[in-house]
C-alpha cells in the first residue's frame, strides 16, 4: 500500500458528497436558468422535466415541545444530473 492511501480514504466519503452537493447545486442553477430562458419547444421540457420525491412533514411530539420538519423536496432533472457529472469531472481533474 502506498503512503498516502490510508489518507485519502479517509476523505473519499466527503469528498464525494461535497462533489455531489455542489453538482446538484450547479445543475439545479442550470434548470433554472433553462426554465427562464429557453424557449418553449421540446428541448426545454426534455432538459428542464424532472423528479420530485419529497420527505414529509415529519411531526415530532416531545411533550413540551412540538415541531414539525419538511416537507423536504428534491428537484431532479437531466440538467441537475449534468451539474454532477461536471462537478465529477472537474473535481477529478483538480485533485
Amino acid at each position: 500500500m502506498a503512503r498516502g492511501s490510508s489518507g485519502s480514504s479517509r476523505r473519499r466519503p466527503a469528498f464525494h458528497a461535497t462533489v455531489l452537493a455542489i453538482g446538484f447545486v450547479a445543475g439545479g442553477f442550470m434548470t433554472v436558468l433553462a426554465r427562464r430562458f429557453l424557449p418553449v419547444g421540446a428541448a426545454k421540457e426534455f432538459l428542464t422535466a424532472g423528479v420530485t420525491p419529497s420527505i414529509g412533514p415529519l411531526h415530532v411530539d416531545l411533550i413540551i415541545l412540538k415541531m414539525a420538519i419538511g416537507p423536504v423536496a428534491l428537484d431532479v432533472s437531466l440538467l441537475s444530473l449534468v451539474g454532477v457529472v461536471l462537478a465529477y469531472l472537474i473535481a477529478r481533474s483538480l485533485f
